[in-house]
């Protein structure tokens, strides 16, 4: 009797690595987690040791694939997502990174973006990318590997060395350096790609100083990337997707049509408004990015970037030690009438859209006395809230009419922050009954190259609404709290 197929998907994110395998329904088997540490070697600077990323990537699809398989399915086909623009380059020789991960969060690179704006490449940079001039993004990231590890300058145009965000990195393991690619929307976070063309830029390359023998090969999302090694799993597995984390959530929420947006709360916090195949230009600092890329046919979104959602939740935990697990976050704050007039603006490595400000730093308003862990935790959710109605005014002012706006990521599980969403959009808000819309996009463009999961159509069909919160606070009263929370982030500015 044949096995259920089943998919794969790997999940590589910025505090921890996931794998989750589903069925042909699209729901989930087994998942397997494991956390790796963060560096914070400098101010602003954020690394991760790749050989972690590797370590713990392997581990998990070791484990969700032999719990899956365990209950009689069988892997067909692994799909990738990952966290976007952080930057990698390796030796094609020994497969060994040259330097540590550069983070996506990292702000090393703000002064040689500042010297590029004074000489006027922004719009250069827009043009092509669809991108802003920001440390963010990977160009500025690899340029700083090649003039600080010692030969990478002159090695880099030999082809010997090889960049690459997170999937490429993953893909080259995976593959035992048979494939050096990655896809269109990890492609169009690097600031190094023509998202018009749908190709490597020469102009972009030749201003960032990046020799075109380091790119990989860019591939649709559902495509062919290879074979995992016969001893990662006990036999080749064919990886059928690769895609960007916040393109897999919209994915894996069926935002297939114009207008469709959802917002995804990990790490950072992360808007997608798909554009179809209107490449649209912001004019209030939003960027211009692939949606998805099949049959070579581009659709394309905005997108709205929170450097710190979870992050600051995390820090509460962390750094402040106020609270040993996020959950708690949501008796703490539903605890409160009010939150007497504090605001956390969480700008630790910068404030991202519409301000996109690098060497703004974060700050604490309101402090009296009465101020103790339920008032910080209510407001870093309440932070999450107002960042994310910058990002929705923004859309607005773009003149890009939204669909049900829908929010998803591990946040998303906290009702009372949800309703608060509500309340400051003033729009009803809702949440899917599967909150791993991430890995299920990664799963469907592997599944879609088999026929398990159909054409787009078919799965924005499936049903995923869990919950809706309709906004219940009356005008006056979210007027006066968005007011303040405005106030809050002009103080942080650093420009």
């Amino acid at each position: 009797m044949p096995k259920t197929p089943l998919i794969l998907a790997i999940d590589q994110g910025t505090t921890s690595s996931r794998a989750l395998v589903f069925d042909g329904s699209a729901s989930v088997v087994t998942t397997a987690q494991a956390e790796f540490p963060q560096r914070y070697p400098a101010d602003g600077w954020v690394e991760h040791d790749p050989e972690a990323i590797w370590a713990s990537t392997l581990s998990t699809a070791r484990r969700a694939l032999a719990a899956a398989e365990a209950q009689g399915g069988a892997v067909v086909a692994i799909g990738i997502t990952n966290q976007r623009e952080t930057t990698l380059v390796w030796d094609r020789q020994t497969g060994a990174p040259i330097y540590n991960a550069i983070v996506w969060q990292d702000r090393r690179t703000a002064d040689r973006c500042r010297a590029l704006e004074a000489a006027g490449m922004a719009q250069i940079v827009r043009s092509h990318s669809g991108l802003v001039l920001d440390p963010y993004f990977s160009a500025t990231k690899i340029g700083w590997i090649l003039t600080h590890v010692e030969r990478a300058r002159g090695l880099a145009p030999t082809g010997r060395l090889a960049f690459g965000t997170v999937d490429s990195f993953l893909l080259w393991r995976l593959t035992a350096g048979r494939v050096h690619a990655t896809d269109a929307t990890n492609a169009s976070r690097t600031g190094l790609y023509d998202i018009h063309r749908g190709e490597w830029s020469e102009t972009l390359c030749d201003l960032f100083g990046i020799p075109r023998a380091m790119l990989p090969e860019v591939r649709d999302c559902s495509a062919d990337f290879g074979q995992t090694a016969t001893e990662l799993f006990g036999r080749p597995i064919p990886i059928l997707g690769v895609i960007g984390d916040q393109q897999a959530a919209s994915i894996g929420n069926g935002n297939f049509a114009c207008g469709d947006v959802k917002t995804t709360f990990g790490t950072g916090g992360f808007m997608l408004v798909n554009t179809a195949g209107n490449p649209v230009e912001s004019r209030h600092k939003l960027l211009t990015t692939i949606a998805y890329q099949l049959d070579g046919s581009r659709a394309y979104a905005l997108e709205g970037s929170i450097f710190a959602a979870g992050a600051a939740v995390q820090w509460l935990r962390d750094g402040l030690k106020l609270i040993t697990a996020a959950a708690e976050t949501e008796g703490l704050a539903r605890g409160l009438a009010s939150n007497n007039g504090v605001y956390l603006v969480p700008a630790f490595t910068g404030l991202g859209a519409p301000h996109w400000d690098p060497d703004a730093r974060g700050a604490i308003f309101g402090l009296t006395r009465a101020t103790g862990p339920a008032e910080l935790a209510r407001a870093a959710l309440e932070a999450v809230c107002y960042q994310t109605l910058d990002l929705f005014t923004a859309v607005g002012n773009d003149g890009v009419a939204l669909n049900a706006l829908k929010f998803d990521g591990g946040m998303a599980a906290n009702d009372w922050m949800l309703q608060f969403m509500a309340d400051i959009l003033a729009m009803p808000v809702e949440r899917p009954a599967n909150l791993e819309t991430t890995a299920l996009g990664a799963a469907y463009m592997a599944g879609r190259r088999l026929g398990l999961y159909g054409e787009p159509a078919t799965f924005a069909t499936l049903g995923r609404t869990g919950a809706r919160f309709e906004p219940a606070m009356s005008p006056a009263v979210r007027s006066a709290l968005v007011a303040g929370w405005h106030d809050a982030v002009r103080r942080v500015l650093s420009r």
